[in-house]
């Protein structure tokens, strides 16, 4: 059984081995095919999709609408949810809320939910209707209220980036449909008692969602099917850190949903290390695939860049960023790194990010300086697992802060990295990606 706790989670001494799908996760006709064989009736699947999507069901035993031994038969089957706790740290005044979620083996995985209330600007009139001359001020909302999801698609990440603390955790595996659908579920049953909705669900948790790209399209149809979450393609986004076969493989199903790109710099030598994939694919590489996709889609790019002090906040990459994004339907996102463990490196001061975004808007790029969340919550990415797996060795720590700074020295003399990727990352970017799926639209 699914609940919302303040209790500290860790993980099981023994794992659950629980193998049934979860509902969230099923795709077209599963559910139908499955009546069928029952000997019920078709419309039970509308009652079954209500009853998880609707009335926020933890249970099988919630599904009221459906005779007794249709649940029993059901549960035999299925799990409601494939999320068995979860613990809530709020922060912001109540504007960040974050999620650490016990999966059924054990895993641990994040969600942050994010509010934004409405904003109001007041503007002046030139003259009043009057004709007097006298200017009159007029309020209109700039922005509607929004509430954002950040989910994770796998648990941990193969990928390494060295500022996030889920690159310190390594790789645990992919996350089923049901497990990345359940954390919209789980947050939308918070909001509903709050008679509030979620407005956006973004894929920049935990993970790197091409690398799972099949469950993450799978996921992305549900939240868009109006029996299911009903939430429009265009308020979803889906991030990478360059996988760049499963950009064209995305572009090729021509997507509504908006694509971001985890840039964090512009010139090899600087994202050899801050993006270990740039060995694999180098950003010029990354960003033309970007560039297809925004052609061919018609869709604004949006890219990611954290900044830290001294490593990719100089003039010189504010320049190489803009001389690479240049011309391009694209807008960049500038976010000051959060603190991590196990890091060197700080955030960039409120003054450098500003003459950052300066140079980028001289340069003709549209940019964006994104405040931090939830810091006394652990915002970073990954931050609340990574506590829960226990300090380090000292000896591991220091020898991890020397490779960085080995690293990040050599990149900013200009040298290439000569390291090999990750272990795990290797294993995944050698996977030929799969064949377009059809209805993933």
């Amino acid at each position: 059984m699914s609940d919302t706790t303040t209790t500290r989670l860790t993980r099981p001494a023994v794992p659950a081995s629980d193998s049934r799908p979860g509902l969230s996760g099923l795709g077209q006709g599963v559910l139908e095919a499955w009546l069928q064989d029952h000997g019920q009736p078709a419309y039970r699947a509308r009652q079954i999709r209500d009853g998880v999507w609707r009335q926020h069901a933890q249970t099988v035993a919630d599904l009221r609408t459906l005779p007794a031994a249709v649940r029993s038969d059901l549960d035999a089957a299925f799990r409601a949810d494939t999320i068995e706790r979860d613990e809530v740290a709020v922060s912001d005044n109540g504007l960040t809320e974050k999620t650490l979620h016990l999966l059924g083996d054990g895993a641990l995985i994040e969600s942050v939910l994010m509010h934004y209330p409405a904003r109001a600007a007041r503007r002046t009139s030139a003259f009043a209707s009057t004709g007097r001359g006298a200017p009159t001020a007029e309020a209109r909302t700039e922005h509607r209220e929004r509430h954002t999801l950040c989910i994770s698609s796998q648990a941990g990440c193969a990928v390494g980036c060295p500022f996030c603390a889920t690159g310190e955790l390594g790789f645990g595996r992919d996350l089923e449909t049901a497990e990345i659908l359940d954390q919209v579920r789980h947050a939308a049953r918070r909001m509903a008692v709050r008679g509030a909705h979620l407005t956006n669900v973004v894929f920049m948790g935990m993970g790197e969602p091409l690398l799972n790209l099949d469950r993450v399209l799978e996921a992305v149809v549900a939240l868009s099917d109006p029996e299911r979450f009903g939430l429009g393609s265009r308020h979803v986004v889906v991030s990478t850190s360059g996988v760049v076969p499963g950009i064209r493989r995305l572009t090729a199903l021509n997507p509504q949903f908006t694509l971001a790109i985890s840039l964090h710099a512009a010139r090899d030598p600087l994202r050899d290390v801050l993006v270990p994939l740039n060995r694999r694919w180098p950003v010029a590489e990354v960003v033309a695939a970007a560039r297809a996709h925004a052609r061919i889609t018609g869709r604004r790019v949006s890219y990611e860049y954290v900044m830290i002090s001294g490593v990719n906040d100089t003039d010189l990459d504010a320049d190489a960023l803009g001389a690479l994004l240049h011309g391009d339907l694209a807008h960049v996102n500038l976010i000051p790194m959060n603190p991590v463990a196990h890091t060197p490196w700080q955030a960039s001061s409120p003054q450098r990010v500003a003459a950052f975004a300066a140079r980028l808007r001289q340069a003709g790029i549209g940019a964006t300086v994104r405040a931090n969340r939830g810091q006394d919550a652990g915002a970073a990415c990954g931050q609340l697992a990574a506590d829960r797996a226990g300090e380090p060795a000292a000896p591991a720590v220091a020898h991890r802060r020397e490779e960085i700074v080995r690293q990040s020295e050599a990149a900013l003399r200009g040298d290439r990295s000569v390291d090999r990727l990750p272990a795990d990352l290797q294993a995944a970017v050698d996977v030929e990606p799969a064949p377009a799926a059809r209805g993933s639209r």
